[in-house]
């Protein structure tokens, strides 16, 4: 299911910052009384209601048109703005209402999006009333908060929560395969997509963030059903590479909550980056399974770049996704673009498999002889049994005496003794470990 977008919008030093950090009961974004301390868009996970949403913070509005930095905040506040399911205007209550506030709100009115008007600041029992000036502005919903203290936040979530849109699951063939291409920008997502379509469904330019939307498309191969999911995903054309950074993050996301496997796109030609190892770890923490690709392999050849160099790059930049296995190809071309969607039905059929408790256990015994577990105050642990409680991704649930006396680096030896076992290509594998009495 993907997650609503709401974002946290209005001028700088309003409290926006302070806000995010409550909603999500976190410290990620920058708080300083510094007019204008947030360059970067943040985002994390929140609790609205009963479903979970994606707050998105942005820089203020009322900017310095000339300063390359600030366009980037007003870039950031556009794409907040157009992307956002709901959206969140903060408002100062101590300084009033100010023509950049009457401005946005506007600016949101005309859009059709839903939205709120969040008075800020109003800390003490002698500023509890919101200043005429904000009633007179006509807006449904006008509500007084404290994002320092925390007051009417209840109200603000609970009223947020009732605007935002209904979710509705698509028709698709049940037994497709729903796949998720992603990725940092301009590394050929949308390209790659028409190449397997062979046609022009996506929209194909060398400049980052032209794809309106994520446009999910059913594609028939070899008899298999696939859902292919372009996470381009961004409206406007950004001024930085800084500002298209981080909408591909958002739209990672919220293509990965719909899809089976993942596919990593990165450049073939280039080093893994910092922001490949950050969207390959999304797709991880999100237990999807995972082919990882190097595009534009028909310019390796003048790069010099051989596979296997490759390959170690990106063996050691993502460590943490060594079970994924790796594919070069040119979606210009077409070069080895066939082999792609055959991987990601192996990577599903791994991904969704169950493993039987007496194989299980039998890979536990043998594993557990050959490097017994250690002693925990002076007792022995024990394995009484295991079984596969769930699949995509593979999840297993161990019963110990004690379960916490297990280091993790035993954990990922149990791991890996499975992956021996039973393959488990492409796909995470997860390991509950719980506590049991001995009968």
């Amino acid at each position: 299911m993907s997650s609503p977008i709401i974002a946290i919008v209005g001028r700088a030093n309003v409290g926006k910052s302070t806000l995010f950090n409550k909603l999500t009961q976190s410290r990620s974004a920058i708080v300083n009384d510094t007019p204008g301390v947030t360059r970067d868009r943040i985002y994390g996970a929140a609790d609205m209601g009963i479903r979970s949403a994606l707050i998105v913070d942005t820089g203020g509005v009322d900017v310095d048109q000339n300063n390359p930095i600030e366009l980037q905040v007003v870039e950031q506040g556009r794409w907040a703005r157009d992307e956002a399911d709901c959206v969140i205007i903060v408002v100062d209550n101590q300084e009033g209402l100010t023509p950049y506030d009457r401005e946005m709100v506007d600016e949101i009115r005309k859009s059709g999006k839903p939205y709120v008007l969040a008075v800020n600041k109003i800390d003490s029992p002698s500023q509890h009333h919101i200043l005429p000036e904000f009633n007179k502005l006509g807006v449904k919903y006008l509500l007084p908060v404290s994002a320092e203290h925390g007051h009417g936040l209840y109200e603000l979530i609970e009223t947020v929560s009732e605007l935002l849109p209904e979710h509705v699951e698509p028709e698709v063939d049940s037994n497709a395969i729903r796949v998720a291409v992603i990725g940092k920008p301009n590394v050929g997502k949308s390209s790659l997509i028409n190449k397997l379509l062979n046609s022009e469904r996506c929209i194909v330019s060398n400049i980052p963030g032209t794809t309106r939307d994520s446009i999910d498309t059913f594609l028939q191969a070899n008899g298999q059903g696939f859902v292919l999911v372009d996470t381009a995903g961004i409206r406007r054309k950004g001024k930085t590479k800084q500002v298209l950074d981080k909408f591909s993050m958002i739209m990672a996301l919220r293509a990965l909550d719909r899809c089976d496997v993942a596919i990593l796109l990165l450049d073939g030609v280039e080093m893994v980056t910092d922001q490949d190892a950050t969207i390959a770890g999304y797709a991880l923490d999100r237990g999807k399974g995972c082919v990882i690709i190097g595009n534009k392999w028909d310019l390796t050849r003048e790069k010099e770049v051989t596979f296997e160099e490759f390959e170690e790059n990106v063996r050691y930049r993502l460590k943490f996704m060594e079970f994924a296995p790796i594919l070069t190809v040119s979606a210009k071309s077409g070069m080895r673009v066939d082999k792609i969607l055959p991987q990601a039905e192996k990577v599903f059929a791994e991904y969704s498999r169950r493993i039987s408790t007496g194989p299980l256990n039998d890979c536990f015994e043998k594993a557990i002889q050959k490097n017994p577990m250690s002693s925990y105050r002076g007792k022995f642990l024990k394995m009484f049994y295991a079984t596969q409680i769930k699949s995509k991704p593979p999840t297993f649930k161990c019963f110990l005496n004690y379960p916490e006396a297990i280091h993790f680096s035993y954990k990922r030896y149990l791991v890996n003794s499975i992956r021996k076992t039973f393959g488990l290509m492409g796909t995470p594998v997860r390991l509950i470990l719980s506590p049991k009495k001995d009968p």
